[in-house]
């Protein structure tokens, strides 16, 4: 039995989760009319903003698409935005600390990219919110705009001086190998804030299409696709010139990552010397393992994996509520998946890595 908290990387609090209001309180006055808001058709309700549908609010549309509805739990679809009944969760799971991803895995589709970053800053700040009800077990990162480097800088600061732990930047709406974004990279480092890249788009021929056999092929090819930011902020030098920058790969899984590092600094060796722009002065593998975390749920390879990336370079999460979580089993699920591993592993991976990134009271 673990006897240490447990600390999930990667929980989520997705579109349809949020509270109804946010927008509208969060919104500075003049934004309000054009920004999120929830409308009624027929029976469900949905997220319009500037005459955009976003996606639905509430569980009507969703269904059974949950880890709370599975376990039998009454879940409105807004169960995991109310900070209350999500301890109760945590609880019932056996998990002490939180950090979650939202509101959108695909950005939110708000066309007017001022008006976007506008309504982030207001997720943002409902974020510090939430968080403020347990600092030291909620914590919901905030998103930095991505369509400038610029607007991207001024958020950071932003919310490091909030109080914020780290901050979520989407490596498909960024540029992010344009010399412009050095300026973001800087600040991470300077105010030892982590970026996190999160799975959701970088697909060419699948969809994310709930209801169909799409979903099952975009779940498995989804991690994969943070393979080109990965090469991009290694082979850039972006990481090797900020050593203080921490990155994170949120749900890409590590089955990929041994061969993918391994691959890096072969073709480093190959193709290094010649390059004029930027030559890298370390291997891609030491890059990797001094600023880069992997996180992963269930890995049905982890005991041979995590010793081949090692373990202060990997973090594991529930997923919570979306249902392929291990909740409400986590504890048991961790002890099957890590089974043959040594205590140290297990508890680096599943509390002491989170903890250090993310400065939490040990």
């Amino acid at each position: 039995m673990l006897s240490y908290r447990i600390y999930s990387c990667d929980d989520h609090l997705d579109l349809w989760n949020l509270p109804k209001d946010l927008w509208q309180r969060h919104l500075p006055e003049k934004h309000r009319e054009r920004g999120p808001r929830v409308v009624s058709k027929g029976d469900n309700d949905f997220w319009m903003a500037d005459g955009v549908m976003m996606g639905a609010s509430g569980s009507k549309l969703m269904g059974n698409y949950s880890a709370t509805a599975r376990a039998g739990i009454e879940d409105d679809g807004y169960r995991p935005s109310n900070p209350k009944l999500r301890l109760e969760d945590m609880e019932r799971d056996g998990i002490h600390t939180s950090v979650i991803y939202g509101p959108h895995l695909l950005g939110l589709p708000i066309n007017d990219l001022e008006l976007k970053a506008v309504c982030l800053a207001a997720y943002n700040d409902w974020a510090l919110e939430f968080n403020a009800h347990a600092p030291d077990r909620l914590c919901v990162l905030p998103v930095l705009p991505a369509h400038s480097a610029e607007a991207a800088v001024a958020e950071l600061e932003r919310v490091a001086g909030l109080g914020h732990r780290g901050a979520i930047l989407s490596p498909f709406e960024a540029a992010i190998k344009e010399p412009a974004w050095e300026t973001l990279w800087a600040a991470a480092a300077d105010h030892e804030i982590p970026i996190s890249f999160h799975i959701g788009r970088g697909t060419s021929m699948i969809a994310l299409a709930p209801r169909s056999w799409e979903l099952g092929a975009f779940a498995t090819v989804g991690p994969m696709q943070l393979d080109e930011p990965l090469a991009i902020m290694i082979f850039s030098g972006a990481l090797e010139r900020h050593p203080k920058m921490k990155l994170v790969l949120a749900e890409s899984g590590i089955g990929w990552l041994p061969y993918f590092i391994a691959r890096m600094d072969e073709e480093a060796e190959k193709h290094g010397p010649q390059a004029a722009d930027y030559r890298l002065k370390a291997k891609p593998s030491e890059i990797f393992h001094r600023q880069v975390l992997g996180t992963f749920e269930e890995e049905p390879l982890g005991p041979k994996l995590i010793p081949l990336l090692g373990a202060d370079h990997c973090m594991w999460a529930s997923d919570y509520p979306h249902p392929d979580s291990t909740f409400p089993r986590s504890r048991e699920a961790i002890a099957e998946n890590f089974a043959g591993l040594g205590d140290e592993t297990v508890r680096r991976v599943t509390s002491e890595n989170c903890a250090r990134l993310y400065r939490f009271t040990p």
